[in-house]
């Protein structure tokens, strides 16, 4: 089998192409559909008329949180933090964007009255990850503190900040679990009127569950793509999940994940035999899929892993030239851009 290199993933893209702001109707963005040959042009509601009765859709379900928050030093320097998970006990681990990183120990204070205390570095003494204590006069958790006064963390290619209709359009309708600071784009497409004609039709549903972290956007910075470490993000598969696949193979049904943080969880819970946990799955040309049969999936980055993974689902070929077609159409790109529907490679 050929092998590739980072540079076998780059592509040229025009920078207006870089979706700002999502569609006007969640289910009006453009789907480009790369299981026929040539490629058909489609919007996004037409997805119920390209599954069968018996399919299974597979959505993450996780929630984005708005872990963006502000403050400043004792000394008046200014900071921003990004918080990656809410740990059991009530600790909290951040990305830190600071001009001099502040000593253990030292008491933050943060832009709604909250104090956040730096106790060290995650996971280990030496990690890139800062660990943090949260406190309030009224005792609120992490998560009711981000509720409060956190912003929407969107991703670093939108330019603006945040407002009410990002909070609103970077979540998915079905979101359940807070925990994510990425949203998992492909499934902000589906609206309830799409659902209710996808359960029309006869696809069947379910959900499992991955915080998607920060490190979705970490570059890959290795020519040689074995050298990459990958970021770890919190799963789950739920029983009733793990037996809606089961039955939908036993029927002759395609289990049809939506979007790559799907793909992850269900191919790590193939690999490792474990139903929850973390991951740091990197799936790359040559993987072998084990539950997934159809992908609905944004369009990537170039050089990132999740063009990797789609390469690895779909075909290097075949997803280079849905690109180039996607480039020249003027499809839209990113988090709130279009989408397209794949097959996995040698499947009809």
């Amino acid at each position: 089998m050929r092998s590739f290199t980072l540079s076998d993933f780059d592509f040229a893209l025009p920078p207006e192409l870089v979706a700002q702001h999502p569609a006007a109707e969640r289910s009006a963005s453009r789907l480009l559909d790369g299981t026929t040959s040539p490629p058909t042009d489609r919007i996004f509601r037409d997805l119920p008329s390209l599954l069968r009765a018996g399919d299974l859709l597979v959505f993450n379900d996780t929630q984005v949180v708005k872990a963006r928050l502000f403050g400043e030093k004792p000394t008046g320097g200014r900071l921003e933090l990004l918080v990656e998970r809410v740990l059991s006990d009530g600790e909290v681990v951040c990305h830190m964007k600071v001009s001099k990183k502040p000593r253990v120990g030292t008491v933050l204070r943060m832009v709604g009255g909250f104090r956040a205390t730096l106790l060290g570095r995650w996971p280990e003494k030496d990690g890139a990850l800062f660990r943090l204590a949260f406190d309030s006069d009224d005792g609120a958790d992490p998560y009711a503190l981000m509720a409060r006064h956190g912003h929407v963390p969107l991703p670093p290619y939108i330019a603006h900040a945040d407002s009410e209709d990002d909070v609103r359009r970077y979540q998915t309708v079905f979101a359940r679990a807070p925990g994510a600071v990425a949203a998992p784009t492909a499934a902000l497409h589906f609206d309830e009127a799409l659902l209710a004609q996808l359960d029309a039709a006869g696809v069947q549903r379910a959900s499992v569950t991955l915080h998607v972290g920060a490190g979705t956007f970490q570059p890959v910075k290795t020519e040689n793509i074995a050298e990459h470490v990958m970021h770890a993000e919190r799963y789950e598969v739920p029983p009733a999940t793990q037996q809606a696949i089961a039955d939908c193979h036993a029927r002759g049904g395609r289990v049809v994940a939506v979007g790559t943080t799907t793909v992850r969880t269900l191919e790590s819970w193939a690999a490792s035999g474990e139903a929850s946990g973390d991951t740091r799955i990197f799936i790359t040309p040559g993987f072998r899929f084990r539950h997934v049969d159809r992908l609905v999936t944004n369009f990537h980055l170039p050089k990132s892993t999740l063009m990797m993974l789609v390469s690895a689902f779909a075909g290097y070929e075949h997803i280079m030239a849905l690109y180039a077609h996607a480039v020249r159409e003027r499809y839209r790109f990113f988090s709130y851009g279009d989408a397209m529907l794949l097959a996995r490679a040698g499947d009809a």
